[in-house]
């Protein structure tokens, strides 16, 4: 049986069946005649009663996406405005503060991945020559160590843990202060120790500290590079290794960042157990991706007493800008730099505006390394009046706690020199207690034994978070069933009652719910087809201003006054058009008229047309939404809302029976859109039902879209609530 042969078939099989044999096409339903013999109506009118005319030429598809794109810049630019209504910071007392933020640090929490529980602190395994020396290397006044400390223990029997890996500066007499010192992804330990080569002396700022009386422990951090991502047995891609963990860890609700994250926060488990009396203060200071980290880890964790951030902290609103590892769900609009400072507040925070890391893209495609890396991201030095604005909104929370001594913004010879200014330091070491004055620059350490491997020491921590994150996916059935597990399937109705919770929670939680729409239906239509069976019709609604809906309505002509007929929802897949589903001219192979076809058997069709066509024009959608809390489904679902508001409203329409039928990403819809829109009596999902969270995830698979360029299907926290089957139910 050939293809086109197959979908009729199966198309006259299954919506009869599944809308209840309701209709046939043969047959006689509830009284009325719709054989396809029936006499049709001849010429078909310009325009649907009841409707305007349809005006706008050209691609539609590509103008719904660029206006969705000029709704969400707007939406973006508001942010800093809408995020007043979420925080209401109570400034009566230290105490009452603190209470006020708490709801926020625990989403910050989440919405960063670091949710996964640390193991008890130990200190730090010197990593050792059984016949050399055990310090790494010496120099005047502390000596360093390799280390590697424990941060979780595995999520399953024979799935590993994850550990920290860096160096340890240890002070010859008395540490004056503790310190997390948090290089850029692409610096190694050894840059900031001054054991390798790369930056001056000066911006060697985990050496500096140590200088100064400080102990400090200087984690690795997952570089911008592409050697390992993939499977050599598969495919190696050019995605950065930060790109290659952002991925499956997303699907999982965990985050790179948070992996990096919880690595601090370990180390400062460590730093707390050793404050014995009398107590050490304890700081974290980070540059570049470090400095993201470091701002992050002083947000979730109060025992960091002071805090140094370098070439990170501006306005965030373009950070779907950023490069797709910085993509956090629903950070901007509720977090923006000065929010997850209010989170630090009223402890130190020093801001050094000073140049930043700077990254036209991932790594270049190569023959060995397939190009499916998100292309776009870029990073920039933060703009000093950037940084300026925003430090000037954290200013007055800082101040209404009698704090605005302890915010300070040191710009660093204009913002173009690399991190580490002597203001910078002074600061963060009198913020820490060390009253002395800042030591000159002394001779850099040297090595009293072989260096560490710095690929295979990468190549170990990017595995340990591979292994890691395999085992959240293969833990995700069980997670799964707990979020399920009060939902009630002792009948229909109890069943619907029993999965109100998990029905919004997916909608606001995983797809992101938009507000009702804030224009008219204002439909327009205009004639498009005139086909012996059938005529087709464009149709445009409203929902807000620069998003409208848009699809192609296909009548039977044998529909007789006041006869109420099924409607089918037509949907086409990636880089698929309505008109492909519903022009008997256009021959796809992939499908073949369908809508058409079904339209010439007696049903009613409507053929929506989705944004999901021009490759990167609408994956930028997915990256301008998700920092809104908000996805391209968000925008699909509230469009199909809007038409079936429409479809139900006409005289043609049994609005009982209205069924959805997807193709491909059409069947990704078809698993989105009618479990929660119920007006849906039945759903047909083609060519995309599946294992999708394996799918997604599996580093051991071809047909996983690790190795693909669809980074657009990541959908925060999926794999640990719902997977295809629970959609299906």
């Amino acid at each position: 049986m050939i293809r086109r042969e197959f979908l009729e078939y199966f198309s006259k099989s299954l919506l009869s069946l599944g809308l209840g044999f309701r209709f046939s096409p043969a047959a006689e339903v509830a009284g009325r005649s719709v054989s396809q013999n029936a006499p049709v109506r001849t010429p078909a009118e310009q325009v649907l009663p009841g409707t305007a005319p349809l005006v706008p030429h050209g691609d539609l598809a590509e103008q719904m996406e660029d206006g969705i794109q000029r709704f969400l810049l707007q939406r973006i630019q508001e942010t800093p405005q809408e995020r007043t209504r979420l925080w209401q910071w109570n400034y009566r007392s230290v105490q009452d503060y603190e209470k006020s933020v708490s709801l926020h640090r625990q989403r910050l929490r989440q919405i960063i991945g670091a949710v996964d529980p640390r193991v008890p602190p130990l200190a730090p395994e010197l990593l050792v020559s059984a016949l050399g020396p055990a310090e790494l290397a010496q120099a005047s006044g502390y000596r360093v160590f390799a280390v590697r400390w424990s941060v979780f223990d595995p999520v399953d029997l024979g799935l590993g843990g994850l550990r920290a890996e860096g160096l340890l500066l240890q002070p010859s007499s008395r540490e004056l202060a503790r310190v997390v010192a948090v290089p850029d992804a692409d610096w190694t330990p050894e840059i900031l120790v001054g054991l390798a080569p790369g930056v001056p002396a000066s911006a060697q700022f985990a050496r500096r500290l140590a200088e100064n009386g400080c102990q400090v422990l200087v984690p690795l951090l997952i570089d911008r590079d592409d050697a390992f991502s993939g499977n050599a047995e598969i495919e190696m891609t050019n995605q950065p290794h930060r790109e290659w963990i952002y991925r499956m860890a997303f699907e999982m609700g965990r985050h790179i960042i948070g992996y990096e994250v919880q690595k601090v926060l370990a180390a400062i488990d460590w730093f707390v157990s050793e404050n014995q009396p009398p107590r050490v203060p304890i700081g974290v200071m980070g540059y570049g991706e470090g400095g993201l980290i470091a701002l992050y880890s002083a947000a979730l964790d109060s025992r960091i007493d002071a805090t140094v951030v370098s070439g990170y902290f501006q306005e965030r609103e373009n950070a779907w800008k950023e490069p797709i590892y910085r993509n956090v769900w629903g950070l901007v609009r509720e977090f923006g730099d000065a929010e997850i400072a209010s989170l630090i507040a009223p402890r130190v925070l020093i801001i050094e505006a000073c140049r930043g890391p700077e990254l036209n893209g991932p790594p270049p495609a190569a023959q060995e390394h397939q190009n499916v890396a998100c292309p776009n991201g870029k990073l920039i030095s933060p703009p000093v009046d950037s940084v300026q604005r925003e430090v000037d909104r954290t200013r007055p929370i800082f101040a209404a706690l009698g704090a605005g001594q302890n915010l300070h913004l040191m710009i660093n010879m204009g913002g173009l020199r690399l991190p580490g200014s002597q203001e910078a330091l002074k600061v963060l070491l009198r913020s820490l207690g060390v009253r002395r004055p800042l030591r000159p620059i002394a001779e850099s350490p040297h090595y009293v034994r072989k260096g560490v491997d710095p690929q295979l020491r990468l190549r170990s921590q990017l595995d340990q978070m591979i292994v890691f994150t395999q085992g959240l996916v293969q833990k995700s059935p069980e997670r799964r069933a707990e979020f399920w597990s009060k939902a009630d399937a002792s009948s229909p109705e109890r069943w619907r009652e029993t999965t109100k919770f998990q029905r919004d929670y997916i909608w606001e939680e995983i797809i992101g719910r938009l507000p009702a729409p804030s224009l008219p239906l204002n439909p327009r239509t205009r004639l498009i087809y005139d086909e012996p069976r059938f005529s087709g019709y464009e149709v445009m609604l409203d929902l807000w201003p620069d998003v409208f809906a848009y699809g192609i309505l296909l009548l039977p002509k044998n529909l007789r006054a006041g006869e109420r007929r099924p409607v089918v929802v037509c949907e086409h897949g990636l880089e698929g058009r309505a008109q492909e589903v519903t022009d008997p001219k256009i021959d796809s192979q992939y499908y073949h008229y369908f809508g058409a076809r079904l339209a010439d058997l007696g049903f009613v069709v409507y053929a929506p047309q989705d944004p999901f066509v021009g490759q990167e024009h609408f994956r930028i959608i997915q990256r301008m939404a998700h920092p809104l809390k908000l996805s391209l489904y968000s925008f699909i679902l509230s469009q199909h809302e809007q038409t079936l508001n429409w479809l139900v409203g006409q005289p043609f329409v049994d609005s009982e029976c209205i069924g959805f039928y997807g193709l491909s990403y059409g069947g990704k819809t078809a698993m989105r859109v009618p479990p929660l829109l119920d007006r849906y009596a039945l759903c047909i999902c083609s060519g995309d039902f599946n294992e999708g969270v394996w799918k997604l995830t599996s580093v051991t698979s071809k047909y996983s879209f690790m190795f693909d360029d669809s980074y657009d299907l990541y959908e925060f926290n999926f794999g640990d609530v719902i997977n295809y089957a629970e959609l299906a139910n």
